[in-house]
């Protein structure tokens, strides 16, 4: 579908209105850090640790020579791998490329919206509004994933209901899809849904009587075939590596369908995280996903995917979650790819209640000033949400910066490099040290979780999980958070704290302090 220049302006404006967005959370990053760069969660330290590794030939390790299957997101540590191969600090351009990405799921967006039939003007507000989102802006820097998967859904769910549209049972979709779920295991998630919603045709009968049928399942087996080509490689890697197809994080953080039916009060927790940037479009995405439902079986007609994808993924990850935690990830960031779809569906709920109220309502001399200021007010909690975000995203930076990365610059002057470190943030610590690291949180080392859950089913202490680990592997130093580990050195005194560092106002950490002890098994003392 050509754009017209109409079309071409509004996304050029609200491109714009988004990249300077973006170079403002960017410009507070570098005033607060002297001209520095950082970011806000320890895990974007992993993702570069992964990637430097693949850039020097040593494939998906993270100690050296140690392969694991550990990367959630294998398609953005080959993007990251690519960027060590370019001059100057890997961390300018991996907050470039996060920028660029991110500028072209906002293309996606306005696409989308068109697709589902908003006007230019209608489709311009909705990419305006994600990119004017605190989380979306935070994503962007953050050095995570999340612009990628966005991306790669997006176009996913643009191509699928493009495919609908013609009727053509193409797979380009699925392929689309399926290359989300190797920057993110939602894709999965989404694959499936595309499936299901390709499978039921709905027709109107003379009456208007709605009317389900089988639809296309030779497109969805060849698209489920083609999908299953592009995530085999991965998933023989991953088995190679753990025995099983999927990352070792999904073991460490879910452990696999943990009850039948959703969980409120975890839905609850995703609800609040759309509400503090989104709320009027959290509700009015309701009345979008019902509009889909009315089209249904008309020329209009597209399917339920946007809706489905909406609904499905915090469903589904309330059945995985373990009990009494939300896995939502840090801040919610893993439903941030679900504001795009969330705004477009609001925008179009939005379309139609302007059609149904009919141009008397803003005719005459009021109808400007009434647009600006429904229009005001709508806008008004995303430009608030995403200014009060630029103040914790730079807090986050600075937690990280403070805690992880200082605490590794620390121990670089002190311990010796072959001295082995059992840590439960396996981030900075290994990025910027030599040492080999053990990963108490079990994404790098699964069997620190199986050692856990093992003396829980047992009936036993679950630290007794974490020293059976630990006798094992024998590291030099523990660098940990103490909260995490209550009382561990006092189930084996040859535990001694020997460095404390705090974190002021942390919010991005696992705790306020992280210690260093040395081990009975310390062969490297600590340098003066």
């Amino acid at each position: 579908m050509a754009q017209t220049l109409r079309e071409r302006t509004y996304l050029a404006g609200v491109l714009i209105l988004g990249l300077t967005a973006c170079l403002g959370y960017l410009g507070v990053e570098l005033f607060f850090l002297d001209g520095g760069l950082g970011f806000p969660l320890d895990d974007s330290w992993i993702h570069l640790q992964f990637a430097r590794n693949l850039s020097l030939g040593d494939g998906l390790t993270y100690n050296p020579g140690e392969p694991v299957a550990g990367s959630t997101a294998p398609l953005w540590t080959a993007v990251l791998s690519i960027l060590f191969l370019l001059p100057g600090p890997v961390t300018v351009w991996v907050k470039l490329a996060g920028i660029a990405i991110t500028a072209a799921a906002m293309h996606a967006v306005f696409v989308l919206g068109r697709e589902l039939g908003l006007g230019p003007g209608l489709a311009a507000f909705a990419t305006a509004m994600t990119a004017l989102t605190g989380w979306i802006l935070w994503a962007a820097l953050s050095g995570m994933e999340i612009p990628l998967f966005m991306l790669l859904s997006l176009w996913g769910i643009i191509l699928h209901l493009r495919e609908q549209r013609q009727g053509s049972g193409g797979v380009w979709a699925f392929s689309v899809l399926a290359l989300s779920a190797l920057a993110r295991p939602e894709g999965f998630l989404l694959v499936v849904l595309a499936g299901v919603d390709r499978l039921l045709n709905w027709e109107r009968s003379g009456d208007g009587e709605l009317k389900l049928s089988l639809g296309n399942w030779r497109s969805v087996l060849k698209g489920a075939l083609v999908g299953l080509i592009l995530v085999t490689p991965i998933a023989v890697l991953n088995w190679s590596f753990s025995g099983s197809v999927l990352p070792t994080t999904f073991g460490a953080k879910s452990g696999g369908l943990t009850r039948l039916l959703p969980d409120l009060r975890y839905l609850y927790e995703v609800m609040s995280v759309f509400l503090q940037a989104q709320p009027y479009m959290l509700f009015l995405s309701l009345g979008g996903a019902l509009v889909l439902v009315e089209r249904l079986g008309t020329k209009m007609s597209r399917g339920l995917l946007p809706g489905l994808w909406l609904v499905g993924l915090p469903l589904a990850y309330s059945l995985i979650s373990p009990p009494g935690k939300f896995l939502v990830g840090n801040f919610g960031r893993y439903f941030y790819p679900l504001f795009p779809v969330l705004i477009v569906l609001g925008t179009l709920a939005l379309a139609r209640a302007a059609r149904a109220m009919g141009s008397k309502v803003i005719a005459g001399r009021l109808g400007l000033p009434l647009r600006a200021i429904a229009m005001l007010l709508m806008i008004w909690p995303t430009i608030s949400s995403a200014t009060l975000g630029a103040g914790r995203y730079i807090q986050a930076v600075a937690n990280i910066e403070d805690g992880d990365v200082k605490m590794a610059k620390w121990l670089g002057q002190r311990v010796d490099s072959r001295a082995v470190l059992a840590v439960n943030d396996v981030g900075a610590l290994k990025y910027f040290l030599p040492n080999r690291v053990i990963d108490l949180a079990g994404i790098i080392h699964p069997q620190a979780s199986l050692y856990i859950e093992e003396a829980k089913a047992a009936g036993r202490d679950w630290r007794t999980g974490v020293l059976r680990i630990l006798e094992e592997t024998q590291p030099d130093f523990l660098v940990i958070f103490p909260g995490w580990y209550p009382g561990l050195e006092q189930l084996n005194p040859g535990f001694v704290p020997r460095f404390e560092l705090e974190i002021p106002n942390n919010i991005a950490l696992g705790g306020d302090r992280i210690v260093v002890y040395s081990t009975p098994w310390t062969r490297y003392p600590l340098r003066p």
